[in-house]
């Protein structure tokens, strides 16, 4: 099976100089846990929510939030991104991306197309789900 036929084609993409506060409104209003990072329309990183948790004071959005705080929310996406991340092409297979994630600390693959834009990504909840099915339907 191809990871075309599992990934999703509905991504978040931010620019390189999007501010940190951004990406915070983008995480909270939608349900994702990655955004992918571009310059044009070329991948160079991605970003977790919990970089972001990592990236930012807990005390923003309290009484206790000071001006410092309130500054974390003026760093850029490629400050706090992982650069040149891990990603597949539409032809490879769920083997390939099983291989991927049993050898590198991830959770999603995106997968990119022959410039490197993104147009993908797969995560091992997709392939746990679709081994879920397979096992179901066998019984």
């Amino acid at each position: 099976m191809k990871v075309s036929e599992l990934m999703s084609t509905n991504l978040v993409v931010v620019q390189m100089d999007d501010h940190l506060g951004k990406l915070k409104a983008i995480f909270e209003e939608t349900r994702f846990h990655h955004l992918l990072v571009v310059e044009g329309e070329r991948l160079y990183g991605i970003i977790s929510d919990r970089d972001l948790l990592k990236s930012l004071s807990p005390n923003i959005g309290t009484m206790a939030a000071t001006t410092k705080d309130m500054a974390s929310l003026n760093k850029k996406a490629h400050q706090i991104m992982t650069r040149r991340p891990i990603f597949l092409r539409e032809d490879a297979t769920i083997d390939d991306a099983i291989s991927i994630f049993n050898q590198n600390k991830i959770s999603c693959i995106p997968i990119v197309d022959n410039t490197e834009a993104p147009f993908g990504i797969i995560s091992w909840r997709d392939i746990m789900r679709e081994i879920g099915k397979t096992l179901h339907t066998k019984h």
